[in-house]
This record gives structure tokens, sequence and C-alpha cells, in this order.
């Protein structure tokens, strides 16, 4: 590499950093433009989540020759109806057992604490400890100030998932009018993008528009039947072993579950607590009920309902999801793979977009020879 090319590189290097270093300084600049992302990104989320549930059957009604408008309508309306079911038979369920699981909440840091001094207190602590006393009054210190903040850290928990129901509410205000907007012009857009591509380039552009929506589609649709039918099973198996607050539990499966591979065990994990201020054995049967739950949704709700169509190794996922969730948390987890999932089907389209362009070339047939 030649002296000058050096140079340049250091200097494009140089300035990278010094742009960096210039927006910590001035960060206060873009906190609007972050309160205007963090304002819609919501919104756009969950409309373009049900755009992608839902688009499929609003086609489908519109190839037995219903209006695209009336195909909408019909959509809110029996939408409408699942969920004013859906909330009048499962809201006072989960709010009466929320606010048991709240009226129970001292009981269970004072289940805590007399753990804690048990296990302290125990022959085979005592004898450890005097091997090693600094280090277990340390951490006796830290388990008992966990225990003393257990109730008001449970309780800030129940009150943030309360402001997140309010905030879906609020949401819920704005996203029929988008969706409606999507629903209704949605099909437009990959034409519309497609104008701003080169000639030449337009049919395969339009082919990659069309696969990223089907896989979108197809990967929403399928996670959508395997959480309920997995949540399902989760909320029988605790009805079997008479586990508290069963529903709100299962309801919390069902959510998790949307996350490969570890979603089930995040998702069980409250479970297996409330199971064991109750009993050791309710939480190993809690465990086992997880544990079947998710053998069950491995080997023949996933393959059958979701199949093949990621085609992405395990431990492909399971990287990208560690990644996701250092990065953004359980939302990160969330979106990871089917981001993951667009980007390999733009990619792959992209790829062999330019193999095909590159033979065309070589052979004389081409766009630009």
């Amino acid at each position: 590499m030649s002296k000058s090319k050096i140079q340049f590189w250091l200097i494009q290097i140089l300035l990278v950093l010094t742009i960096i270093f210039v927006s910590t300084k001035i960060s206060f600049m873009f906190n609007p433009i972050g309160v205007f992302f963090s304002t819609v990104f919501f919104p756009i989320l969950i409309t373009g989540f049900l755009f992608f549930l839902l688009n499929p059957v609003v086609n489908f009604l519109e190839r037995k020759k219903l209006p695209r408008i009336a195909a909408i309508l019909v959509i809110y309306v029996v939408f409408g109806c699942v969920l004013a079911l859906v909330i009048g038979s499962l809201v006072p369920a989960v709010s009466k057992q929320a606010t048991e699981l709240a009226n129970d909440l001292p009981n269970f840091a004072h289940k805590t604490t007399d753990f804690v001094n048990d296990v302290v207190k125990s022959s085979e602590v005592k004898n450890f400890r005097e091997q090693q006393s600094e280090m277990i009054d340390t951490v006796q210190q830290r388990l008992m100030k966990y225990a003393n903040s257990l109730p008001n850290t449970l309780t800030n928990i129940i009150m943030g998932i309360f402001g997140i129901v309010t905030n879906i509410a609020i949401i819920l205000v704005t996203v029929p009018f988008l969706l409606f907007y999507m629903f209704k012009d949605g099909q437009k857009f990959p034409e519309a993008v497609s104008k701003f591509i080169p000639a030449g380039y337009r049919d395969d552009a339009l082919k990659i528009l069309k696969e990223t929506g089907e896989t979108l589609s197809a990967y929403i649709q399928g996670q959508v039947v395997v959480a309920l039918a997995v949540g399902t099973l989760a909320f029988i198996g605790y009805l079997i072993i008479d586990l508290r607050y069963a529903l709100i539990m299962a309801l919390i499966v069902a959510f998790t579950n949307i996350i490969p591979y570890v979603g089930p065990i995040i998702g069980g994990a409250p479970a297996v607590l409330v199971a064991f201020f109750d009993s050791p054995t309710k939480a190993l049967f809690v465990i086992i009920v997880i544990l079947v739950a998710q053998q069950i949704e491995g080997n023949f709700l996933s393959p059958m309902i979701l199949g093949k169509s990621l085609d992405t190794h395990p431990a492909t996922i399971i990287i990208i999801l560690l990644a996701a969730g250092n990065l953004a948390g359980v939302l990160g987890m969330v979106l990871a793979v089917p981001t993951y999932a667009v980007c390999k089907v733009i990619i792959l389209n992209l790829v062999r977009f330019l193999r095909a362009r590159k033979a065309a070339t070589y052979t004389g047939e081409g766009p630009f020879v």
C-alpha cells in the first residue's frame, strides 16, 4: 500500500472519530429526534405487526371478488369482535389474579427473608462461614438487602406493566387509522419504491420486496399461532398442578415464546419462583410443565407451523439473541430474529441478482451491454 493511500485512510478514520466525538458533545441537539422516534416507533411496530398478520386475509377476501375496502372493514369487524370477546373474558380474570399477586408480595418478601435467615443459620453455612467469614457476611448483606427491597422492586415492575398497558391503550387509538391506510395502499409500496431504482433492476427489486414481505408475514403468523398454543399448554399444565396466578403466568409464557429457544425459559422463571414459595415440589412440577410444553413446541408445533421458513442454524439464532439482548434488552430479542430473516432474504436475493447480472454481462445480454 502506497504512502498516499495510508494517509488517505488515516484522514478518513480521524474524520469519523472527530464526528463521533463532536456528536457526543452535542447529544442534547438530538434529543428531539430521539423523542420523535420513540413516539412513533411503537405505533409503527404494532401497525406493521398487524399488517403482516392480517394482510394475507385481506388479499384472500379480495381474490374472492370482495372490494378491498369492504374486505378491510370485514377484518376490522371480525378482529374487533374477537378482541372484545378476549378482553371481556380475560381482563377480569387477569385483573383479579394481578390484585392477588400484588397483595401477596409482602408475604413473598417475608418468606424470602426467613429462607435467607434459615440458610445463614444452618450448620453447613456456619462451618463454611468460619472459613470464609468475610465473603459470607458480604453475601448475607446483599441477600438481606435484596429481600428487603423485593416488595418495592416487584411493585415497581407491576406499576411499570400498568404504565405499559396505558401507553398501549393510547397507541391503539392511532394504530387503526395507520393500519387502515396500510391495508388500503400497502400493496402499492413495492411499486412506489421500485420507481427510485433503475429500470433494469426493477423486476429483481420487486421480487426482493415481495419475498421479504412473504417471509415476515409467514414468520409473524407462525409465531402467533405457536405462542398461543404454548401459552395454552402452559395454562393447562399450571391448572393441573394447581399453580396460583396460572393465567398470568401462562400469558407471560405465551408472550416470551416469541423469543426463539430461550423464550419459554424466560417466561417460565416467574412461575417457578411463585411455585417455590408454595413448595420446592411444586416448583419442580412447574419446570416439568415448561419442559413438556417446550418439547411439544420444538418437536411438533414449530416444525409443522413454521417449518423451515427461516432456514437458520440454532447456533446463529442464539448468537443473534445474545447480541440483541445485550444491546436492546427483551425488545431487541423479540425483534432480532425477524430482522435477521428480512436482512437474509434481501442479501441472498441481492447476491443472486448480482451474479445473474454478471453472467448476463459476460454473455452480452445485460442491460448495460
